[in-house]
């Protein structure tokens, strides 16, 4: 597989939204959602684009606390994480302030529970070092959220991540596989990865693997690969293979 990073249309979308929270008139509307279902690249291309930017990524724990978040994220500013909550927030508050970093919280469902007191932490954050939040989370997160006035009406942009396109797949082919594909074959890839991006990585690192040993040279189609099984179902725990 090519390295490369291909700018889906969930990309796209991510992009605009990010743009809009830094153009936002209410400085404490600094937080923006991201969700969607498992498999559509919500972290993937949230990590990137804190790569690019230098923003703070933390992922979430089921057992995570206030304190644990403070230490978490003395971690990530590479700053002194010993003392009480307290001191620990003045300590990222003053770096936050300082280098203006995004922080973003994947796996933000686990910041709700104690009424949400980790999450009301990371609002102080964004009041009052006025950056940018990005929360990431599955489909039902919204709703969650919700639940929250206080840090509902500070989401200023919303972001659902869907399947891919058959655009987003022919890209993908395109800029990461070593054989070339053709449409046909394009298209297979996007029915056995029912539009999930974690699932187009698999399909086309399979494709190399099969034309690799059989000694396929591109373009590739579907009736060299008619039968074979390139895709796993995990609900019904079944191969999904080429269609005839």
């Amino acid at each position: 597989m090519k390295k490369a990073f291909v700018k889906t249309e969930n990309y796209a979308r991510f992009a605009a939204g990010v743009k809009a929270v830094e153009r936002r008139g209410a400085a404490e509307a600094g937080m923006m959602l991201v969700h969607g279902q498992p498999g559509y690249g919500k972290s993937h291309v949230v990590y990137r684009w804190a790569e690019e930017v230098g923003a703070v990524y933390l992922r979430a724990n089921i057992d995570m606390t206030p304190k644990y978040f403070l230490v978490e994220l003395c971690k990530a500013l590479n700053i002194d994480g010993r003392g009480t909550a307290q001191q620990l927030f003045e300590r990222c508050l003053r770096v936050l302030v300082e280098r203006q970093c995004p922080i973003i919280i994947d796996e933000a469902e686990f910041t709700l529970s104690a009424n949400a007191a980790v999450l009301e932490k990371i609002r102080d954050f964004s009041d009052r070092a006025e950056v940018t939040v990005v929360l990431i989370g599955m489909e039902q997160i919204q709703r969650s959220i919700a639940r929250h006035k206080q840090i509902s009406s500070r989401i200023a942009q919303v972001v659902e991540f869907g399947p891919c396109s058959a655009a987003d797949v022919t890209l993908a082919c395109k800029q990461l596989c070593e054989y070339e594909l053709t449409p046909a074959m394009s298209a297979e890839v996007l029915r056995l990865s029912g539009g999930r991006m974690r699932e187009v990585l698999n399909v086309l690192a399979n494709v190399e693997r099969v034309a690799s040993t059989n000694g396929l040279s591109g373009p590739l189609d579907v009736p060299q690969f008619a039968g074979v099984a390139l895709a796993h179902d995990w609900q019904s725990r079944t191969a999904k293979s080429v269609r005839a």
